[in-house]
């Protein structure tokens, strides 16, 4: 008997043709195996006995990268009897997409890279069909060789005789290269290539120089994360002041020797995605201090390119290589990370000692995923490369949406048929450049997944450069353009991610968010459900002055909160800022000048992070957060016992405590306590009044990990079911999860 089999889900770029190939010989099933697009297609003459034992076998030993959702089995009439089973060309047709992300160098490819046997031996672009570029060489699906930027390069005999063997491990591995026949690297402005130009890149960094290397999803700023001067030197030329630095270690020993590792943290470390994992510093740690200076966190990852491993490892006369290297991302403040050899020379070849590049040609961006741990259950931070695009399943109805994403830590996202594709991290997006990036990306996702928008949704606030992007693309288009309220995208992110289709009281806490009053929210409990929001209660609200300036200068909150006390002698005794910012600061509060009402809890992070001496002037977005966290998980002292009521009177006790003289380390855990038992509270008597007791916590304040550890806690000792962003991030770069659901929703 035929049969025609549709298995859907991460079926492409992973090796799974090539499994199928293999099992069906193992069974003795005839037929064929094609990509169609959307689903792998297997055509299979056997009995129902045997074909029933060959679909448990695809389905238990399926490869590691893959991920199977569904398989639709029907018997065909095909009068065609097959001699054998082979793979043949890939076809097209309309369906669900699913697009591999970039997966990370595996252990067998590791292996041979310094196998001297091998005849890929030291070669910077070894893969196979487990492991390699996916999403950031794709021109379109489905994913084969000619539609990657790998068409570049042709085989040389030697791969195409693996590409085209059913025993080979690089059997239909799209990317396959060699040292003969792949793409060079070669330093920029030089005439060092290959080897060479490791070797080169090898000695200015045991140097103390700062590096450029151009790695799947974009370039990387990297320095020796044990020099203090080569840190600084690279902080000082990225003009990146305090902002903590990613490392790179050699190996897990490497980042054990520095770090606490948990089990579930090692696990996602060294999983195929590779991604950047916040982990606890050791006290001592040989890191330089500068790398993440007064955080108690250091963000570690693997090498996760056969190059990251060559630049470790490579076998040269240097033998006092360092085993941690800073690997930042390779982009100016507010711009995102560049891909191409211009693009990195007019933004950072004026200060780098050389780049390194290659001539594999990035189609699209991925920068590198970020991903805390609340306990053991993961918390991401920013979502791209070795995740994205791989979708989040949602039962809504099947619009076609481009749910076009945030201001701030942007991404975008595309969604059809229950499936929700979030697009890797963009970034900022405040300025021109970061618009064409944006638009760009949109173009290539909507391709890629044969996506045509029906409805654009963007947020309400109506000075945002992501809405103004997301009406340009609905007038070019002639559709719809819905407009969702920020911080109700924040709480449909998490109830999205989770599945949840029941009425929940939403709490979404961030630093800004445009109210539907024309205010500034930030502190808010709603009820809600998939369609509709009402908001029931939140944060007591302040008068926020200055503008912009308040989210940097953290002492403008803290007078703004200071209703109750003698501002000057506060600030004088706290050393806040300047008398005359002072003076200024109550001249605007007084006459209610280039003032705003808000209920933000992000500026009540500032404000307290302020009066404990933490942080007055923040030099990038959330800075006064972590470094009060850091104070706070660091403290052994025993924080106040009494129970403030409401934001307003937490701040008024830290700030009394602080002017008695108690320990900073004490009041920074009192305040977090504190505020998870003000929001668990918060949440019983919404409960008592309207009966739901489930409860969605989502927006960047909740990436705290220790609030939201607290909070959650909280809430299941008052009898609640907590919903968490795990996988999506519950700051700015997951509210399009939110927006798509709603429209899907509706």
């Amino acid at each position: 008997m035929t049969f025609n089999i549709k298995i859907f889900g991460i079926v492409q770029g992973v090796g799974f043709r090539p499994f199928v190939s293999r099992t069906a010989d193992a069974f003795s099933v005839r037929g064929t195996v094609a990509n169609k697009g959307s689903y792998v297609e297997i055509i299979a003459q056997t009995s129902e006995n045997i074909l029933e034992k060959f679909l448990a076998a695809i389905k238990k030993n399926s490869p590691p990268r893959s991920n199977i959702l569904k398989v639709d089995v029907t018997k065909t009439f095909d009068e065609k009897n097959f001699a054998d089973f082979q793979i043949v060309d890939s076809e097209h047709e309309i369906g669900d997409i699913f697009v591999s992300p970039d997966i990370a160098i595996c252990e067998k490819c590791a292996e041979e890279l310094f196998d001297k046997k091998n005849r890929r031996y030291l070669h910077p672009f070894i893969n196979c069909t487990a492991c390699g570029p996916r999403l950031t060489i794709l021109e379109n699906m489905p994913y084969d060789r000619e539609r990657t930027s790998m068409k570049n390069f042709p085989m040389c005999d030697d791969c195409a005789e693996e590409y085209f063997s059913p025993t080979s491990r690089r059997y239909d591995a799209q990317p396959i290269c060699c040292n003969e026949c792949g793409p060079k690297i070669f330093l920029l402005n030089s005439n060092l290539e290959g080897h060479d130009a490791i070797k080169s890149v090898r000695k200015i960094l045991v140097d103390g120089g700062v590096v450029a290397i151009k790695g799947i999803g974009g370039f990387h700023l990297a320095c020796d994360a044990k020099n203090f001067d080569a840190v600084q030197r690279l902080r000082n030329s990225k003009i990146r002041p305090t902002k903590p630095f990613a490392v790179m270690f050699k190996n897990i020993s490497a980042v054990e020797s520095e770090c606490v590792v948990t089990p579930a943290q090692k696990k996602i470390l060294d999983s195929p995605q590779k991604p950047i994992v916040l982990l606890q510093k050791k006290i001592c740690t040989t890191i330089a201090g500068n790398v993440a200076p007064q955080i108690n966190r250091l963000g570690a990852m693997l090498p996760y390119t056969p190059l990251h491993m060559l630049i470790f490892s490579f076998p040269d006369e240097i033998k006092n290589f360092p085993d941690a290297l800073v690997m930042t991302s390779g982009n100016p403040s507010g711009v995102p990370i560049s891909i191409d050899d211009d693009d990195a020379q007019k933004n950072f070849g004026n200060f780098c000692d050389v780049i390194l590049t290659n001539d594999r040609k990035i189609l699209l961006r991925a920068d590198d995923s970020v991903m805390d741990f609340i306990g053991d259950e993961p918390s991401m931070i920013r979502r791209s490369r070795g995740y994205a695009p791989l979708p989040i399943f949602f039962e809504g109805n099947k619009k076609s949406v481009l749910a076009i994403g945030g201001e701030l830590k942007n991404t975008f996202c595309l969604a059809k048929n229950n499936l929700l594709y979030a697009s890797p991290y963009i970034g900022d997006v405040g300025n021109l450049q970061s618009v064409d990036v944006l638009k760009n990306s949109v173009r290539r996702m909507c391709d890629l997944l044969e996506i045509s928008p029906k409805i654009i949704i963007c947020d309400k606030h109506p000075r945002y450069q992501s809405s103004k992007v997301a009406a340009e693309i609905a007038k070019n288009l002639d559709v719809p353009l819905v407009k969702i309220q920020h911080h109700y995208a924040h709480t449909l992110s998490c109830m999205a991610e989770n599945n949840f289709h029941d009425e929940v009281i939403g709490v979404a806490f961030d630093g800004t968010g445009y109210g539907d009053d024309g205010t500034i929210w930030g502190g808010e409990f709603f009820i809600c459900d998939m369609k509709n929001y009402l908001r029931v209660s939140h944060l007591e609200k302040f008068l926020q002055a200055g503008g912009d300036k308040s989210a940097r200068e953290c002492w403008r909150s803290a007078i703004s909160l200071m209703k109750n006390f003698d501002v000057d002698d506060v600030a004088k005794k706290l050393n806040l800022t300047s008398p005359q910012n002072i003076s200024a600061q109550k001249f605007l509060l007084e006459n209610k000048l280039n003032c705003v009402e808000s209920t933000s809890c992000g500026r009540i992070f500032d404000a307290v992070s302020a009066v404990l001496g933490i942080c007055a002037v923040a030099t990038y977005e959330g800075e006064a957060a972590m470094k009060l966290q850091a104070v706070a998980e660091k403290s052994f002292l025993p924080a106040p016992t009494s129970l403030p009521s409401d934001s307003s009177a937490l701040f008024e006790e830290i700030l009394t405590r602080r002017l008695e003289g108690w320990d900073v380390g004490a009041l920074a855990k009192f305040f977090h306590e504190s505020l998870a038992e003000i929001i668990s509270a918060e949440c019983e008597k919404i409960k008592s009044r309207h009966g739901i007791k489930t409860v969605a916590l989502s927006g960047g304040v909740f990436q705290n990990s220790l609030l939201t550890g607290l909070t959650a806690e909280k809430l299941k000792l008052r009898g609640f079911k907590v919903l968490l962003n795990k996988m999506i991030p519950p700051n700015d770069g997951g509210i399009c999860i939110g927006q798509a659901a709603f429209v899907n929703g509706d």
